[in-house]
């Protein structure tokens, strides 16, 4: 790594330059941002798992820009054009954009008018045209006319198109008329004539203006998608006036008859080549930067709702369901095995109640029951309704509202169809939605991320990317949470630090065919998993009542040795450590500070001594929605509902009300003061009250606000 690079990255993202060197020390060494984040904070200088992204993120696109400059120079080189000076301009050049303009002069170039009017012999004239010392321009350029050019108008039209090229590649003009779209640029969005009827969820753009630099993320990809059905015509514009007088500052001089050429040209050159080049530029910038915004709200969200806290270890029935279909009903116990399953037909047309009620007061008492889970999705409030009229208000046992998004992907998938071979798509749902209250992390990670609703426009953005930045996510939450390695699936046991789908795959069939783990050490017996897998995992992989007790805490065992040294010290054993509060208060942190342990580490061991193991996650509460609705037709403006916050987006929140169409409080009507963004107030599966603001039955659409007297 060059140390040009290091100071660019220093100078982008003001991180000190040893703490650069030992990330890209450490990710050259195949550690991991969550292990370098965790168990490498002396040597980070505690560097967080964002700004460690970052420094790779970084060190990626300067490694890209060197490698396009390499390419550049070669091309030029083959072409014997490159001169010291313009070799130096391109090696210092660290911004991709003015790199391009500096080769764009030398790219292979399809027939253009400019290359038509060079065959003809009209460079010549051109170039005498650009000098702007000729003042009888018509006299002169009869000499140029030929069988190609049969009069002077056609002579001069072909040397215009040669200095419109010139302007065109001009890395200054090119930088003017950026700077312009920069600052000034208008997105413009109309409708394309008789789609009206097709394009009414784009109806707010059908006359639509605004500055591109303010456009928020959610417009811009709203519009490029209307652009992309063929419903809006979208443009990006500049003040044209002032576009040609910064041109003209650059190439008029004077007011001979050439710089009168010299102006025509100027003029063709914004129109047919600057214009739509820059313009084509900033519509991708601009997607980018909306991408870049989308893909960070999908992300929060969806850290969000892997973080959602799980209910832990119970025996549950899970129900997935259903009208005409019935509802495919299962009973799992506190491992998460599925025990027996059924379907019941309490719903419009069968109408079974009484028999449905049977056989779920039977399966409570069978299967000693302690938790339901009930999907969202058709005849979920149904479902719940019927549930709580079976339960009464006595009840002990608490029913729980699932986000089956994604789980009707997971049933099709290769994944379920394995974990599952022997029950059909409907019951693999069930079984799913069971799984996501009994443990959320756990069961989502099974389900591709960009398949779970919970951003804006995630269909719309760069899939590479969007997938790259969930899987980062993933990666954060599950080390974040720690995996028993007991009871983890392959799915989840991937995203574990350093082992990724091979190693995984071997942790499952040696514990298959050896048993339960009793001991962090034994990992090493595995086939591939050898001392870098089990470095960059073994702090993330739990073993509960393993024979080591800091086998089941996050402390990593490199660092077993202090905690045993601190016991020793006290003359008590590890386990009297971690239980015995007053014990801990004794230890002096600074007799046991050494060069790869400082105090940011051993503070670290201290927290986790004191609840090794804890899930960061909390337990699963249950909830109910107001009973008096269950469609639109029943809600009116001005009723106080209870609600659950379902997506976040910079706009506002999606709240689920209890009926099928989600509200949404934008974000003025949130707080009562100024907010930036939503996620300032809110958090997604955040339980609230909302108040109806707005009903538009006909689009479907329920405006809610939070500001209000409670």
């Amino acid at each position: 790594m060059s140390n040009i690079i290091i100071d660019l990255i220093n100078e982008s993202l003001s991180i000190n330059i040893n703490q650069i060197k030992a990330v890209l020390s450490l990710f050259d060494g195949g550690a991991t941002i969550p292990f370098i984040a965790r168990y490498r904070k002396e040597m980070t200088g505690n560097l967080d798992e964002v700004q460690i992204a970052k420094i790779q993120s970084e060190r990626k696109r300067y490694l890209d820009i060197e490698s396009r400059k390499e390419t550049i120079l070669n091309t030029i080189r083959e072409l014997d054009k490159l001169t010291p000076e313009l070799e130096q301009r391109i090696v210092s050049c660290w911004h991709l954009q003015t790199l391009e303009d500096l080769y764009l002069p030398y790219r292979l170039k399809r027939r253009t008018k400019a290359s038509i009017a060079r065959e003809n012999g009209l460079e010549p004239l051109a170039k005498i045209l650009m000098a702007q010392h000729e003042n009888d321009v018509a006299n002169r350029s009869k000499s140029f006319i030929h069988d190609g050019c049969s009069d002077s108008e056609q002579v001069l039209s072909g040397a215009r198109d040669i200095i419109a090229e010139w302007v065109n590649e001009s890395e200054h003009a090119r930088s003017a008329i950026r700077h312009l779209f920069e600052t000034e640029a208008v997105l413009n969005a109309k409708l394309i004539a008789k789609k009206e009827a097709l394009g009414q969820k784009y109806r707010d753009y059908f006359e639509f203006s605004e500055r591109l630099k303010t456009c928020p993320s959610h417009r811009l990809l709203a519009i490029r998608r209307g652009e992309s059905e063929k419903i809006l015509r979208a443009s990006i514009q500049i003040d044209t006036d002032k576009a040609i007088q910064r041109l003209e500052r650059i190439f008029v001089r004077g007011t001979s008859e050439s710089s009168q050429q010299v102006k025509m040209a100027i003029e063709d050159a914004l129109k047919r080549l600057l214009h739509p080049s820059i313009e084509t530029e900033f519509a991708h910038l601009s997607k980018e930067k909306a991408d870049e915004e989308a893909i960070q709200i999908f992300s929060e969200n969806l850290r969000q709702l892997l973080m959602a806290a799980p209910l832990g270890e119970k025996n549950i029935i899970a129900i997935d369901p259903g009208f005409r279909t019935g509802c495919k009903v299962v009973c799992l116990d506190a491992q998460s095995n599925v025990t027996i399953n059924t379907t019941i037909y309490p719903h419009p047309p069968q109408n079974q109640i009484e028999k449905s009620s049977n056989t779920i007061l039977a399966l409570i008492k069978d299967y000693q029951i302690e938790a339901i889970a009930i999907g969202n999705g058709t005849a979920g409030r149904e479902t719940e309704r019927f549930m709580k009229s079976i339960l009464g208000p006595d009840a002990t046992i608490d029913i729980f509202m699932v986000n089956e998004a994604g789980a009707s992907i997971y049933s099709a998938s290769e994944v379920a169809r394995e974990e599952f071979p022997n029950y059909d798509l409907t019951v693999r749902g069930a079984i799913s939605i069971g799984r996501r209250l009994m443990d959320p992390l756990a069961e989502l990670v099974k389900i591709d991320a960009q398949s779970i609703g919970v951003g804006q426009y995630q269909h719309d953005v760069n899939q590479e990317k969007l997938k790259s930045g969930l899987d980062n996510v993933v990666s954060w939450t599950v080390n974040k949470v720690g995996v028993n390695v007991n009871t983890a699936s392959q799915q989840l046991l991937q995203y574990v630090s350093g082992l990724g789908p091979k190693v995984s795959k071997a942790v499952i069939e040696y514990r298959e065919e050896s048993g339960r783990f009793s001991s962090r050490q034994e990992l090493l017996k595995i086939k591939g998993f050898g001392k870098k897998a089990f470095e960059q995992s073994a702090g993330f992989l739990r073993i509960p009542d393993a024979k080591h007790p800091l086998d089941s805490s996050a402390v990593h065992p490199e660092s077993y040795y202090v905690v045993e040294k601190m016991a020793k010290d006290l003359k008590i054993s590890v386990s009297d450590l971690m239980s015995d509060e007053s014990k801990r208060k004794q230890i002096d942190m600074n007799r046991y500070i050494r060069p790869e342990i400082g105090l940011p580490t051993l503070q670290d061991i201290m927290t986790e001594l004191e609840k090794p193991g804890l899930d960061p996650r909390g337990k699963a509460e249950s909830f109910s929605f107001s009973e008096s609705i269950s469609s639109i037709k029943d809600i009116e403006v001005g009723m106080i509902l209870n609600g659950v916050v379902t997506n976040l987006t910079k706009f506002g929140a999606f709240v689920d009300i209890g009926i099928k169409e989600n509200g949404l409080i934008h974000i003025s009507n949130m707080a009562d003061k100024f907010i930036k963004d939503p996620t300032e107030v809110l958090h997604l599966n955040q339980k609230l009250k909302v108040k109806i603001l707005d009903i538009d039955e006909i689009r479907k659409r329920i405006q809610l606000t939070l500001k209000f007297e409670s």
